[in-house]
């Protein structure tokens, strides 16, 4: 890894060697259900920069919010480079996921001091093509990624049909999110954002398989008290962190939520203490 690609991730991950980031790159997929809570992009940068997560994950045309804000102490920039369908309620005669700029996929990310660059790699149902495009962003991204010195993120997604709507939704089957993982690494990633396991216990298997840090994915709004729960059990796991959106830009009390779960990353809380963090944040700030 270069020297200005390593500066780069320190922006990310403070003196913990941990990270919380914010993801809010949903609008980027076209499904309507993502921007619950991201209609207004400048008011919620706003209160993710007053919370003062590690990182915030954005699309180029976002990053224009964040990056207007004066001062040096905001939270770093992860920029997603691709765009695909397996989001949506219902399957799609045609899958695809593409690079965001085709020529040049990350140049957008070094102009706006992107600290990392984000793109998927999928493992679908019968959707061998879609592997094989992600496979082939992520090989054109990684060259780019080499030259200039900036980190790359790769999301390995495992998702299984979902009969009851005709979407695509997370498949946390261990003996499928491994390999992923374990193909994400040997494909050139320098952090790994993967799905939770079925069983929180198994994912010191996925630790394993990155040898690189690992951010646990987040996935849909649930319980916080659960969400909480959850993610203390991956963190002890071996975890390097969380990438979490609707779970924070879904969440009535937004900056609540960042505090307890920095507390959970960086300094080893319990779910209890968490808990009683967004509880007592509560009392003393109002976004």
């Amino acid at each position: 890894m270069y020297q200005s690609s390593k500066a780069r991730l320190k922006r990310m991950f403070n003196e913990s060697g941990k990270c919380l980031d914010v993801a809010i790159d949903h609008g980027v997929f076209n499904e309507y259900s993502f921007l619950n809570g991201l209609e207004n992009v400048d008011a919620v940068v706003n209160q993710l920069v007053k919370a003062n997560p590690d990182a915030i994950q954005m699309n180029y045309g976002q990053t224009d919010v964040l990056q207007a804000i004066p001062g040096k102490n905001k939270p770093a920039l992860v920029m997603r480079v691709d765009v695909g369908n397996p989001y949506n309620p219902t399957t799609h005669k045609y899958m695809f996921n593409r690079l965001q700029n085709e020529d040049e996929p990350i140049l957008e990310a070094i102009r706006v001091d992107a600290s990392c660059v984000v793109v998927n790699l999928l493992l679908l149902p019968d959707e061998p093509e879609l592997h094989y495009q992600t496979i082939s962003n992520i090989a054109r991204v990684r060259g780019a990624c080499e030259k200039y010195g900036m980190p790359l993120m790769i999301e390995p997604l495992v998702m299984q049909v979902n009969s009851n709507n005709g979407g695509y939704q997370v498949d946390g089957d261990k003996n499928k999110l491994v390999p992923l993982v374990r193909q994400a690494r040997e494909l050139g990633a320098d952090i790994i954002k993967a799905d939770p396991t079925d069983n929180p216990e198994d994912y010191h298997e996925v630790i394993q398989a990155a040898r690189c840090p690992v951010l646990v994915r987040g996935g849909g709004k649930a319980d916080l008290k659960w969400v909480l729960e959850r993610s203390y059990a991956f963190l002890q796991q071996g975890a390097h962190g969380l990438v979490y959106g609707r779970n924070i830009y879904q969440h009535p009390n937004p900056s609540q939520v960042v505090q307890a779960l920095m507390a959970m990353i960086h300094q080893n809380a319990t779910p209890d203490e968490a808990w009683g963090i967004y509880q007592a944040a509560g009392e003393t700030t109002s976004i």
